[in-house]
């Protein structure tokens, strides 16, 4: 077999950042590594890319054998390559991020490998540069979120407006006008208004709504700008 020469050869991996909104709070799913070294610790879901699969294909194994998810939005993130980022052997990894509705894929995470949530607040320290990888997702997902309809991804079927700006309140970690936001999100012609009603919060209670699934791909790519200048919060 032909091969280049005076190469040095190294790993190339792939790791998980998973997202979840649970109603209340955004979240991350971490288990507890399997192997030396930071067996034990927690972490993302990651594995070694294999020779004949492509980088989207490897993250859908990988996160459908540590946890059972399939069939989640997946984005590839960033490349992350510094030369001693893994005690082991040179290994270069590839970072996706994935967001779900907690509640819709509960019944799908495995126990395998004890895969818990955490509030992406509270969340314990992560093994090698993976701290970085999560940060550099949630800059990512904010950025979006302020220009595309991304985090209708994290929420149920039917929804309230109060819910939806609770998801964006907690991705952006900021306070926004209840009034303003209502209006900028009816705005968009992506909700369709249901008849019943939520009344957990209150006697009067909170309309549900759901997806217009066709304006919602016609408009994925365009500026919804809920959040003005994301990247200053």
């Amino acid at each position: 077999m032909l091969k280049y020469s005076k190469q040095t050869r190294l790993l190339l991996a792939v790791d998980c950042i998973i997202f979840g909104f649970d109603g209340e709070v955004l979240k991350i799913l971490l288990i507890k590594r399997g192997f030396q070294p930071e067996k034990g610790n927690w972490s993302l879901m990651g594995g070694f890319v294999q020779p004949d699969e492509s980088l989207d294909q490897s993250a859908n194994r990988i996160l459908k054998q540590l946890t059972g998810l399939e069939g989640v939005y997946l984005e590839q993130l960033y490349t992350f390559g510094q030369p001693q980022r893994d005690p082991i052997e040179r290994t270069v990894s590839v970072a996706y991020f994935a967001l779900v509705d907690i509640h819709k894929y509960e019944a799908q995470i495995s126990d395998d490998y004890h895969a818990e949530w955490f509030q992406l607040k509270r969340a314990p320290k992560l093994i090698f540069d993976q701290q970085e990888m999560v940060e550099q997702a949630r800059k990512r997902i904010r950025y979006k979120a302020a220009m595309h309809p991304i985090l209708f991804e994290l929420l149920p079927t039917k929804f309230t407006i109060p819910q939806l700006q609770t998801l964006y309140e907690s991705v952006f970690n900021t306070t926004i006008d209840k009034r303003n936001f209502s209006k900028r999100v009816l705005a968009t012609g992506l909700l369709i208004k249901l008849a019943d009603k939520d009344k957990a919060g209150s006697k009067r209670g909170a309309y549900y709504y759901q997806l217009n699934m066709q304006n919602y791909y016609a408009k994925f790519q365009a500026f919804m700008n809920f959040i003005p200048n994301p990247d200053s919060l």
